[in-house]
């Protein structure tokens, strides 16, 4: 059960609060709900791969990911509802984080994703990496578009012509 007084406050440039903190064992089925509510093509831009249906092994290890490399993060609305889900992996040397973020349908163009990555960035630094990747499908012009204006440079993905990988120095 979200509450209010667990989760740090985020503003977008819209003025939509997401109340945002690390996923929990009880928060699988509202991540099951949230994700029931993300396009298909969402799911294909999030997992990089056609998923009709996120299973409860792979909500499973989002939630189990919070560790000292990792933050499997959500976004709450007001209301309580999951607006946006948030995760930063990085690896043991401490040199490159991956973020990635999947928002509710009918909450995107309202400023999450900046906002979610902004604080990603934010978290990767605090943490000691270097640079924060994300790895994108071409088609996910939003995304791309968003990451290019916070200072993320786009690099071809050997072996994958769909493919990019956007990196941004934070040391």
């Amino acid at each position: 059960m979200m509450t209010l007084d667990d989760t740090e406050m985020l503003v977008t440039r819209h003025g939509v609060q997401l109340h945002v903190r690390p996923a929990r064992d009880e928060d699988e089925p509202a991540l099951a709900t949230f994700f029931a509510n993300v396009s298909p093509q969402d799911l294909r831009f999030r997992f990089l791969t056609s998923v009709r249906a996120v299973s409860h092994e792979r909500l499973s290890g989002m939630i189990q990911a919070n560790d000292a490399t990792s933050e499997s993060l959500i976004a709450f609305g007001s209301d309580g509802s999951v607006l946006a889900a948030a995760m930063l992996a990085g690896d043991n040397r401490k040199d490159t984080a991956e973020a990635a973020i999947a928002i509710r349908h009918d909450m995107k163009a309202q400023g999450i994703g900046w906002t979610l990555l902004d604080h990603l960035v934010g978290h990767a630094k605090r943490m000691g990496y270097r640079t924060i990747e994300a790895l994108e499908d071409r088609d996910n012009r939003s995304a791309i578009t968003i990451e290019r204006e916070m200072g993320f440079e786009p690099h071809p993905v050997d072996g994958d012509p769909m493919l990019v990988r956007l990196t941004r120095n934070i040391a």
